[in-house]
Formats: structure tokens, sequence, C-alpha cells
């Protein structure tokens, strides 16, 4: 870990998705910190019957394509997110297409899923198994597709012997009319379609079925959503995707940039939705809280705001891989501070 400062000031010099790019290469190539301590019991949970080492898990978007997903694990993570990935390759939209905020803690990327598609992806998936890790795989829509719910419904079929979870992600602000597939009768549709496929592609043995949601949703549509999911088979929710708000606070010089902004300044939206969906399901349905976690302290907030896991990314590109062992380590001081023998105990504390 001590190689990151040398090396992530240089990579902070090279264009973002560059930078990202080397890194992922490097990581896929054994090329990356290794050894990560035991975690302390405290943080060890079940969620949607699977078993986390611990909470804390890397968020989809870093490792688009599946090739990392072992070295992220060896970093510490509880679990990783691969994709999104679409069912045809696609290059997504032009670039630039990621901007970073430095004076923000911040990034802002239009990568408009991005995808080398299905079969590239499933081909380096076929030597996980589970209990090396959990691994998800993050489901997204080619953008030119005329029937979203086959494309999810596709990539159900082609993952779900080899995910650990799936996400039905509807949430990205980069494909048009994307987000649209959040309303109520568009979403029932899409789950539908994607759990008759998992039951058919695994003969009833399906793995958990999640569904990832925007931040800028408003109330009545979060109250429709939480309807939709007690009417399915959705067994958890990610709370949230990127925000296209720009905050008035922002400084960074790219803060005008269309897309999706991440960090930061994602904390503090992202965590009121986290809370309002944990109430409109009374704590029923298992979510993971994702947007601006930078520390323990953070990370323990998502908890007690409902989260029984947490995903990161952003942080990671200002503060390096040192910072999963600094956020488990935070978080179970503070668990462990607050009298908590396990951290399922203190998930949705806040609103006790």
């Amino acid at each position: 870990m001590d190689a990151y400062r040398l090396f992530g000031p240089l990579l902070r010099l090279l264009p973002p998705e560059t930078a990202h790019h080397l890194t992922v290469r490097a990581l896929a190539h054994g090329f990356g910190p290794r050894g990560a301590a035991p975690d302390d019991p405290v943080l060890a949970t079940r969620v949607f019957g699977l078993n986390f080492p611990n909470p804390v898990g890397l968020a989809a978007g870093f490792d688009k394509e599946a090739e990392a997903y072992r070295a992220m694990l060896d970093l510490g993570f509880g679990f990783v997110e691969v994709g999104s990935i679409t069912p045809r390759p696609q290059p997504g939209n032009p670039p630039p297409r990621v901007f970073r905020l430095p004076e923000d803690r911040a990034v802002i990327n239009r990568l408009g899923f991005n995808s080398g598609g299905h079969a590239a992806a499933a081909a380096r998936l076929v030597a996980h198994r589970p209990g090396a890790g959990v691994v998800g795989i993050n489901l997204g829509k080619n953008r030119d597709s005329a029937d979203a719910a086959a494309d999810y419904a596709r990539g159900a079929t082609v993952f779900a012997g080899l995910a650990d979870y799936l996400v039905v992600n509807v949430s990205s602000p980069n494909t048009p009319g994307l987000r649209a597939l959040q309303g109520p009768a568009e979403l029932t549709e899409v789950l539908s379609r994607v759990t008759a496929a998992m039951d058919k592609a695994t003969t009833g043995h399906s793995p958990p079925l999640l569904l990832k949601i925007a931040p800028d949703l408003a109330d009545r549509d979060l109250e429709d959503i939480a309807a939709v999911v007690g009417g399915q088979a959705v067994d958890g929710v990610i709370v949230s995707n990127t925000t296209v708000a720009r905050p008035p606070e922002l400084k960074g010089r790219h803060r005008q940039e269309a897309g999706g902004l991440s960090g930061r300044p994602l904390f503090a939206p992202s965590t009121r939705v986290l809370s309002k969906m944990y109430r409109l399901t009374a704590g029923s349905v298992p979510l993971v809280g994702v947007g601006g976690i930078a520390s323990g302290a953070d990370a323990y907030a998502k908890i007690r705001a409902g989260a029984a896991l947490i995903q990161l990314y952003t942080a990671l590109i200002y503060q390096g891989p040192a910072l999963v062992a600094r956020i488990k380590s935070g978080l179970a001081a503070r668990l462990k501070a607050d009298g908590y023998r396990h951290v399922a105990d203190a998930v949705g504390a806040d609103h006790r």
C-alpha cells in the first residue's frame, strides 16, 4: 500500500479514464496490494442469505469487465460488484467523459454503459466460485435496445450461475430513458422478466436479486418503488447511483459538466434517500448504502440510517487502497464504542 504514496499522485496527473484503465490492468496482472489483515469479528454479517466477512464493498463502475475483482477482494473488500455489463459490446459516450473535482473530493462521469458485453465478462467469471469472495454482477441495457426488459432478462440468464448476486441497474443518468424504468409499471415488467429468467436459468436456485435506484427521486417515486419491491422477488435495494444535481457549493472547474456526480457531495442526499427507503420498507428489505463514503464514520452513518451493507468507489481515487482498512477499523471501533456485538445490530439504529 505504500506504493500508492508514490504512484497515486502520478496517476492523478493522467486523464481520469486513462488512469483508471492503467490501474485496472495493473491489478488484473497481479500488481496490487495483497495480504489484507483479518477482519474484526464484529464486522461479519449475513445479508440476503450470503455471508460477508465485512460489510464494506466495492461499488459497480470500477471493475466494469470482471478483470480485477479478485485483486479487490484481496485488498480487503467484503464483496465486489462487477459492471455495469450490457448484452452487446458498446463504446459508451464519446470522451472526454470522466472529470475529477479534487476540491470537492468528487467525480462527474458520463460513461454511458461502456461495456465489452456479456460474453467477454462471463468468460472471465467462469473461474469464480462461491466461497472465494462475494461477487455481484450489475446488469445494464444497450443504449439502442428496443426492449429494456429483454436486455436485463438476458443478463440474468447469462450470469445467474456465475454471480453471488445480481443487480438491475435502472438508475444511471447517462443512458437516455433509463431512469424512466424506475416507474412502477416499467419496473414491475423488468423485475418480473428478470426473475423468470433467473428461475429458468438456475432451476429455482437463483442468486439474490437487487435493484439500484437513483438519489434524485421524489418521495412519491420512492413510495412507488417500495411498493413494487414489496410485491416482487427483490432481495435488496442499492441506494444510490450518481446524481444529476449540482450542489451550489461545488468548487471544481468541471462542476457543470453533464453526467452523474459521485463522491463527497453525494453523501448527504444519498443518505437521506437511504433513510426514507428504510422507513418505507419498515426495514424488511436489506439496503446497500452507497454515495460519498470516505471514512469509518461515514460507513457507520449509512448503517445507522438503514444500510445492511455499504459500497464505495470515488474515495479510492483520492485516498488510495489503504482507505479500505481505515474504514473497516473505524467502523469496528464505533460499533464497539456503542456496545454493538455485531454490525447487523446497528442497522437502522437511527430509526429506533
